[in-house]
């Protein structure tokens, strides 16, 4: 099963690839797909940043512009995802900025952020589990715990995605593992 995802995983990432190498030329119809193949997962990083639906859709619309008229920019074809997702976490940040200037911010922090994963079978309850753990983390926190091990990325793909120091992604997967370790074996005192 471990074996299928990866390859699973190895073919999206070459048709990634080969749209960005397409888009970059101009084929609109390769755009489109690129943000059919990637658009729910910015999303879904815009949202557990944000948490703000709404506020998510509109921030990662605006960073597709950004992303489609850079990607000549993107040196390797292959980093499109880690690349894209900065651009979206720094679009986000922009959006918190200007939510705090105009005082809304508590509204936009009052949603829970979810992922979505489609999940079948005996797993599915797990997973329901771990992502409301998950979304009792601090923002940064879940960010980084998300875009590890749900989007299996590594610990330089985060800091490329997240635009923080490699350092930092370790601090935050260790702490969110503890939290979460706590939280998913009911005890829910912060060590």
């Amino acid at each position: 099963m471990k074996g299928e995802n990866v390859a699973m995983d190895s073919r999206i990432r070459a048709l990634e690839a080969y749209l960005v190498a397409a888009a970059r030329t101009g084929d609109r119809g390769a755009m489109g797909r690129l943000v059919d193949l990637r658009g729910d997962r910015l999303r879904a990083h815009a949202v557990r940043l944000l948490g703000d639906r709404e506020g998510a859709r509109d921030v990662v619309q605006d960073a597709w512009v950004e992303i489609l008229r850079g990607l000549g920019n993107l040196r390797d074809d292959h980093a499109f995802l880690p690349w894209a997702l900065r651009i979206v976490t720094r679009r986000v940040a922009r959006d918190i900025r200007r939510r705090q200037s105009g005082r809304r911010l508590a509204d936009a922090w009052a949603e829970e952020a979810e992922t979505s994963v489609d999940e079948a079978g005996p797993a599915a309850s797990d997973g329901a589990r771990v992502r409301a753990a998950i979304a009792t983390l601090p923002r940064d926190q879940a960010a980084t715990i998300a875009l590890f091990y749900l989007e299996d990325m590594s610990v330089g793909e985060v800091s490329t995605a997240l635009d923080v120091p490699v350092g930092t992604v370790k601090t935050r997967l260790m702490h969110a593992r503890r939290k979460l370790r706590s939280v998913l074996e009911g005890d829910d005192d912060d060590r």
